[in-house]
């Protein structure tokens, strides 16, 4: 057993402790958890050295992911992004004040939210420097080991969770 490996002490200790308890499940759920606090606090800590923090990333993006023109309504924003409409409006007052969004009237009550050309930079610069770091961090896995591992964890993901939009880890909920 690594020492790194807390999931197998866990489950041992509670073999010896509760040998009528089948605590195999921990082989996964307590590793998803210990994976989830790595990845988030190094996706943080990068976000912090690249100057942006995960709430604006999400919500540059999301624009950008929405495809040309790049804007969204703000209602759109907020059930993609998954958090209130106050969470937006939060988010859309940093990041115009940064000039990353513009913001302009569209049909009736809504605002039409529109990534601008710096905002573009920012997220595709942002994303590249993500997306190289974690393909770093997942080394030590084979091609074929990524692909499986998205699959299971995917089917996990579909069984579990559905069409519920989620949060990041660590977010409150319901």
């Amino acid at each position: 057993m690594s020492k790194a490996d807390r999931a197998a002490a866990i489950m041992a200790a509670w073999r010896r402790e509760r040998p009528d308890l089948d605590p195999a499940s921990v082989a996964i759920v307590t590793r998803i958890w210990h994976l989830a606090k790595v990845f988030g606090d190094d996706r943080r800590r990068l976000l912090a050295r690249l100057g942006i923090d995960p709430s604006l990333m999400d919500l540059l993006g999301t624009l950008r992911r929405s495809g040309e023109p790049y804007a969204l309504t703000t209602r759109e924003l907020a059930e993609r992004a998954a958090v209130t409409p106050a969470a937006i409006s939060q988010r859309l007052a940093r990041a115009e004040q940064r000039g990353w969004i513009s913001r302009e009237p569209a049909s009736g009550r809504a605002v039409l939210v529109r990534l601008t050309d710096e905002g573009k930079e920012v997220v595709d610069a942002t994303a590249g420097a993500i997306f190289d770091h974690e393909d770093e961090l997942l080394g030590t896995l084979s091609d074929e080991d990524r692909n499986t591992l998205a699959d299971l964890l995917n089917k996990l993901c579909v069984d579990l969770v559905g069409d519920v939009p989620l949060g990041h880890v660590g977010e409150g909920g319901p």
